[in-house]
């Protein structure tokens, strides 16, 4: 396996109509550990499952480096669930830093991943649209082929293969638009701006579907209480925007007056190529009888206030 050329595994998809669904637990009566706990998703997580009284235990950077077996192996003894919530997750770095990126999306899950089997776990791997190539016309089901066109997508793509290789009992859930009130977003940039400019120019040949850390991180929570089969499942918001739909939800939430123009990403060239379409399918979900997160639009109704929080004065 190379950083350029991860070695290919199907996405399968987490259920069919005959999938077995095991009786429900809680989160309450699991113990859980959550890897990359500095992180926007993580700082969610965690607060859920402390609101149920779960044990839990945070591993931040400074608390575990998961490129390490030995000290990958002692966090995950004893526990039920580890959730990886650890990536790297700058885009454009992992054009020129590749393999440094490989070694935590990838190396890193995969350990996790062995870990967790060794000691009876179940592995919950954050994963996202990256590894599609995004040229797609309709949402992309839970099993279609992995094509990434970017270095961020191949190390998560590969990061999907070694868990699969690694850990029967795992959960993949790949998400896309994530924002969320712990850390930046891009709600938080678009409104900040536009307080601060009279115009914005905004991308609009790019579609997807943008996601509340908070509703992912329930979902994660009612995946492992439904004992979903093991698989892949999808996690983001319902319905679909452009970037520029969703800055104009941002800037009627954050009440500013500001003049948008949709633009087109040729107007905004990264080093890494984004998907222009990141719409993700959620029949797996309902096959096992979990819900999916609700219309992206409503959700930021109930978000904007928390996520804007102290960004608009």
């Amino acid at each position: 396996m190379t950083t350029s050329d991860p070695a290919p595994a199907p996405a399968r998809s987490a259920a069919t109509s005959a999938s077995p669904v095991a009786s429900p637990v809680s989160a309450g009566d699991l113990r859980w550990l959550v890897v990359g706990a500095g992180g926007m998703l993580a700082h969610d997580l965690l607060d859920l499952l402390r609101a149920r009284s779960a044990d839990v235990v945070a591993a931040g950077r400074a608390d575990l480096d998961v490129t390490d077996p030995d000290a990958v192996a002692a966090a995950v003894r004893d526990v039920d669930v580890v959730v990886n919530c650890a990536a790297w997750t700058a885009v454009d770095d992992a054009e020129t830093h590749e393999a440094e990126a490989f070694t935590v999306n990838a190396t890193g899950a995969g350990l996790l991943a062995r870990a967790a089997a060794a000691a009876g776990a179940r592995l919950v791997q954050v994963s996202t649209d990256y590894v599609f190539d995004g040229r797609a016309t309709a949402p992309y089901p839970e099993d279609a082929a992995l094509a990434p066109v970017s270095a961020y997508g191949r190390t998560k793509a590969a990061g999907e293969w070694a868990v699969r290789a690694e850990a029967a009992d795992h959960l993949i859930v790949r998400t896309a638009w994530l924002y969320g009130e712990h850390g930046g977003c891009f709600p938080k940039t678009m409104a900040r701006l536009a307080a601060e400019r009279d115009e914005l120019s905004v991308v609009d040949d790019q579609v997807g579907q943008p996601t509340w850390t908070r509703d992912l991180a329930d979902l994660i929570v009612r995946l492992v209480e439904a004992q979903a089969p093991a698989g892949t499942y999808h996690g983001t918001s319902s319905g679909r925007t452009s970037w520029f739909g969703f800055t104009r939800a941002i800037v009627a939430s954050a009440g500013t007056d500001v003049r948008l123009e949709p633009t087109t990403s040729a107007a905004f060239v990264r080093p890494a190529p984004r998907p222009a379409f990141s719409v993700l399918g959620h029949d797996a979900l309902r096959a096992v009888g979990v819900a999916p997160i609700g219309e992206w639009d409503e959700r930021w109704r109930v978000a904007a206030p928390t996520v804007l929080a102290g960004e608009v004065a």
